[in-house]
């Protein structure tokens, strides 16, 4: 194999994430995206999702549901991609932010990742044996305060019975940053990640077992 053929952990396209995630453990593509939005994942050649749904859809042919609440059966799907909200801070004045304003937001980090857990748990019960979800996370400070998102999320999916197959990470050169972010105790965050999951069996102590 050569050197451009070589799948690599990190990148800065997240379409070339995603075409690698599918080309190593979703040949026939993602069964579900449930925060689908305007689709901005299937670019570049990455193909749509059989399903699409959201909790407030954008386009005619995305079903409106809440990805904490799937309108489907247990071990319905064999891949799920999920793209959820990133941010957890309160508003102060009334006045939300750049950042806020463009992109959808819980009042803290604790509300955050109880709504990642609240997912995880749904998206198990959907998804066979075996199957795969795609967990895209960013780490974040707030307040002054570390929230290591991306370790938390490993750390409750395997609590949830998933097995962790890969991490991918992607990079930018530039972020959209608030003028109140200026000052800076912490390391400017320039990443994400991309998890990739798959459900197996539970163990009697409530742990993933490969068996």
């Amino acid at each position: 194999m050569t050197q451009e053929g070589i799948i690599k952990t990190v990148s800065s396209s997240q379409h070339e994430i995603l075409a690698s995630i599918i080309h190593l453990y979703c040949p026939s593509g993602f069964d579900l995206d449930p925060t689908y939005s305007k689709g901005v994942f299937y670019r570049n050649g990455v193909p749509e999702p059989k399903y699409k749904a959201d909790l407030t859809p954008q386009q005619d042919d995305v079903m409106p549901c809440d990805c904490r609440s799937l309108p489907f059966p247990d071990g319905f799907m064999s891949s799920i991609v999920f793209d959820p909200p990133f941010i957890g801070a309160s508003i102060k004045d009334g006045k939300t932010g750049i950042i806020k304003d463009r992109f959808s937001y819980f009042p803290n980090i604790p509300s955050l990742w109880k709504f990642y857990t609240e997912s995880l748990s749904e998206f198990h019960r959907i998804l066979t044996l075996n199957g795969i979800l795609v967990f895209k996370c960013q780490d974040s400070v707030e307040s002054g305060k570390q929230y290591i998102t991306h370790t938390e999320v490993m750390n409750t999916a395997y609590k949830q019975g998933f097995y962790t197959e890969d991490l991918f990470i992607l990079t930018v050169n530039t972020r959209l940053i608030s003028p109140n972010q200026w000052k800076q105790q912490h390391a400017r965050k320039y990443h994400s990640y991309f998890w990739v999951f798959r459900k197996v069996a539970k163990t009697l102590v409530g742990y993933p077992s490969l068996v």
